[in-house]
């Protein structure tokens, strides 16, 4: 189906200096399970920045153009969709692209947007939750009544791991890298965040939990994390994976791995194939949409920037000062 428009405008990444630039290109038509949504938000997320760098390139029959989230109005239908219709306010997971003014999107990675939250706002939405309630509750099978520890809670993902754990009746501890990221994780539900500049998070997390340990740990560090995660972990703990910033290689003890009968995962969402990324969108949309209605979970918007400074948005990013999620406002 057909919009009046004949071209987008797209952000473009300069091979030679990895510079962002906007650029116009011919409209795309959205396939037979797709829907074409006018942007109004974008999120800004680590794999963006990666895959900008040349280190995190589309995967195959993805769009190359950056970008894994958006909001916005739905303008053009696949012959399939039965669900959605034009002019639905949607947020969604999208498979490369969201860098857009208009974004292809899996019909059903889309959402509708929940009340309360605005149109820009949902935009904070899919990437983070879709992770979280994947490799949290899908992979980590956490479960209320447990102690949930997220790495980086003061980020897009631990922002939203937080108060989800916490609405889901889990004891929840973060770490983070400076006494304002502390306070943040903490107003957003964690019991105790700890800063891993200035203590160790093995053993002030041991001593918050009164030597119980930690049943599930959502890590994207790596590195020496690795070893730490295993002494920290309690008995039939489970580690879960999403990135490795410090390093995939790390010499391990893996006694603790049999003797706490351990269970060690990992996952990338983008890779997932579309029916899994379907049923996590019909998981959140039973379980969290709720919870987000209800003001228990919410995003937590660290800045937005305009369009055309998609640059400045990834300098924020790559900066590492900032709490919660980066935006791009790409339209009304």
């Amino acid at each position: 189906m057909a919009t009046n428009s004949k071209s987008r405008r797209i952000v473009q990444v300069d091979e030679a200096d990895q510079s962002l630039r906007l650029v116009e290109e011919a409209m795309p038509v959205p396939k037979a399970d797709e829907v074409l949504v006018r942007v109004i938000g974008a999120g800004i997320n680590r794999p963006d920045v990666m895959q900008r760098r040349g280190r995190y390139p589309a995967p195959p029959g993805a769009s190359p153009i950056l970008g894994l989230e958006v909001s916005g109005q739905i303008i053009a239908l696949g012959k399939d969709v039965k669900r959605w219709k034009k002019g639905d306010l949607v947020c969604g997971l999208c498979n490369g692209g969201g860098y857009a003014d208009h974004a292809i999107v899996p019909a059903k990675q889309c959402l509708p947007i929940p009340n309360g939250v605005t149109a820009l706002e949902a935009a904070a939405l899919p990437e983070v939750l879709f992770t979280v309630w994947h490799n949290v509750f899908q992979r980590g099978k956490l479960e209320a009544g447990e102690n949930f520890l997220v790495h980086g809670g003061s980020s897009g993902i631990g922002s939203a791991a937080i108060p989800l754990a916490k609405a889901m009746g889990a004891r929840v501890y973060a770490t983070a890298g400076s006494p304002a990221k502390c306070a943040a994780c903490e107003d957003l539900g964690a019991l105790k965040a700890v800063n891993y500049n200035e203590e160790d998070f093995v053993s002030a997390l041991k001593e918050a939990t009164n030597g119980r340990g930690i049943d599930v740990i959502l890590d994207m560090v790596g590195g020496d994390y690795i070893q730490k995660n295993l002494e920290l972990a309690t008995l039939d703990g489970r580690i879960v994976n999403i990135a490795y910033q410090q390093g995939f290689k790390s010499q391990i003890n893996f006694i603790p791995v049999l003797m706490k009968r351990l269970t060690l995962t990992a996952s990338t969402l983008r890779a997932q194939n579309a029916s899994q990324k379907a049923n996590i969108a019909k998981e959140l949309e039973e379980e969290v949409w709720p919870l987000i209605e209800r003001g228990d979970v919410r995003p937590l918007i660290d800045s937005v920037f305009p369009f055309d400074q998609v640059g400045r948005a990834h300098n924020r990013m790559e900066g590492g000062e900032h709490i919660g999620k980066i935006l791009l406002h790409v339209g009304d």
